[in-house]
């Protein structure tokens, strides 16, 4: 613990768009490396800057492997030796708590004895309805995601506020470098500002891939995960069912059944290292088994396909929409009779993602006819295709289209009120 206090301090902290004041019982979970830590560091610092000491705050990373083992009646022991050191009441902020098995029942105790409590963790299941039930509305929930492109622009020193952002030739250049980085490598907060973007995502993949898929569930037929992993990079553009998965990892002449692609399916899941987008015209069961997938971040799927630039814009715009409207029942696309890349039933707008609306009229039309067709089955008031560099706006059937470049997109801070 006080080796820690060292830790927590020793870091300099970007701000991130999540604030941990306003509510004494919170959790934040997403993938690994998505900068969790950093957010409890910062807050920490910030609270020391405001005039708390650490003679009232408790910081436990259990990644550490001297924790290794640990279980829920070795929790309490953290109260303990602090009360060695100081009598003050203690704030606690504890790191990847979800290795400690049974570790709810602990934050449960402390939320009802009116600790402040900060807890993350990089298992999905830390969502789940029997976690949630157990902690019975006590704590606040964020999923915290690799950097936002503003966020990106932001650590490289570019003011992604700034209405001058892309006045001039030279600003306009400067951009569409930092928007192609991100477009390729993603941002991952320790990639956003080194060279060796590609070797530091190999590493963390392969700790994703290794560490908290195939070691955790002790899978067996690695070679069968590898091959699912690098065909769903492959088919971020189109649903994938359960069967058609199996079928596709098969065909590379490893025996799988379906039964184990839908468990791997949901470690990824678990894992934050996929998202799921449903079929809004689905029913409640295809909407489980018939998904279009999404990685957590455009770097993992630059390290798993090639010539997928495609799919890189329409990955970065679901990463977009699900950091702002959320990950469960917000964000669908529509498949039946038409295809629409993207619905929000918020602000019941469609969107559509096109690498290049390069004119010809094959193009127009295809990406027109279901953003103008939707509106027959689902009300619409906003209609948008987004592409790579492009920018403009139709008119057809009395439907007004806008076309938005992706850079643009993805820092409009009005896009939730289209």
């Amino acid at each position: 613990m006080l080796e820690n206090r060292q830790e927590v301090m020793r870091h300099k902290v970007i701000p991130r768009n999540i604030s941990l004041d306003g509510f004494d019982r919170q959790v934040l979970v997403g993938v690994r490396r998505a900068g969790k830590s950093y957010i409890l560091y910062g807050h920490i610092q910030n609270l020391i800057a405001r005039g708390y000491t650490w003679d009232e705050i408790i910081y436990l990373n259990f990644e550490d492997e001297r924790l290794t083992g640990m279980d829920p009646a070795d929790l309490n022991a953290i109260l303990e030796v602090h009360a060695r050191v100081s009598d003050k009441r203690p704030m606690l902020f504890l790191d990847e708590i979800q290795n400690v098995e049974g570790w709810e029942k602990f934050a449960r105790r402390l939320a009802d004895n009116k600790y402040v409590i900060v807890i993350t963790g990089s298992n999905a299941r830390m969502l789940s309805v029997d976690v949630a039930s157990t902690l019975g509305g006590r704590f606040i929930t964020h999923e915290v995601f690799p950097f936002s492109f503003s966020e990106y622009l932001d650590i490289n020193g570019v003011d992604s506020k700034s209405e001058l952002i892309s006045a001039t030739t030279a600003d306009r250049a400067r951009l569409m470098r930092h928007f192609e980085e991100y477009f390729q490598f993603g941002g991952f907060p320790e990639c956003a500002t080194i060279p060796v973007k590609r070797d530091y995502l190999t590493s963390l993949y392969q700790k994703i891939f290794l560490g908290d898929i195939a070691a955790r569930h002790k899978v067996e037929n690695i070679f069968a995960l590898r091959v699912l992993f690098r065909k769903l990079a492959e088919s971020v553009n189109q649903p994938l069912s359960f069967t058609r998965a199996t079928n596709i990892v098969a065909s590379t002449g490893t025996k799988i059944g379906k039964s184990t692609v839908i468990n791997y399916l949901g470690y990824a899941n678990d894992a934050y290292l996929i998202l799921t987008v449903p079929n809004i015209a689905d029913n409640l069961t295809e909407r489980v088994s018939n998904p279009k997938y999404y990685f957590i971040d455009n770097g993992i799927i630059s390290l798993l396909a090639l010539d997928i630039r495609t799919s890189l814009l329409e990955n970065i715009v679901a990463l977009a929409l699900i950091r702002m409207y959320g990950s469960k029942d917000a964000v669908y696309h529509y498949n039946h009779g038409i295809e629409v890349d993207f619905y929000i039933p918020e602000t019941e707008t469609a969107i559509q993602v096109c690498y290049s609306m390069d004119g010809a009229s094959d193009t127009v039309e295809r990406e027109t006819r279901g953003l103008i067709k939707i509106g027959e089955k689902l009300s619409c008031r906003c209609r948008i295709i987004v592409t790579y560099e492009e920018e403009g706006e139709i008119e057809r059937d009395g439907c007004k289209i806008k076309i938005i470049p992706a850079w643009k997109f993805l820092l409009n801070s009005q896009l939730s009120n289209p």
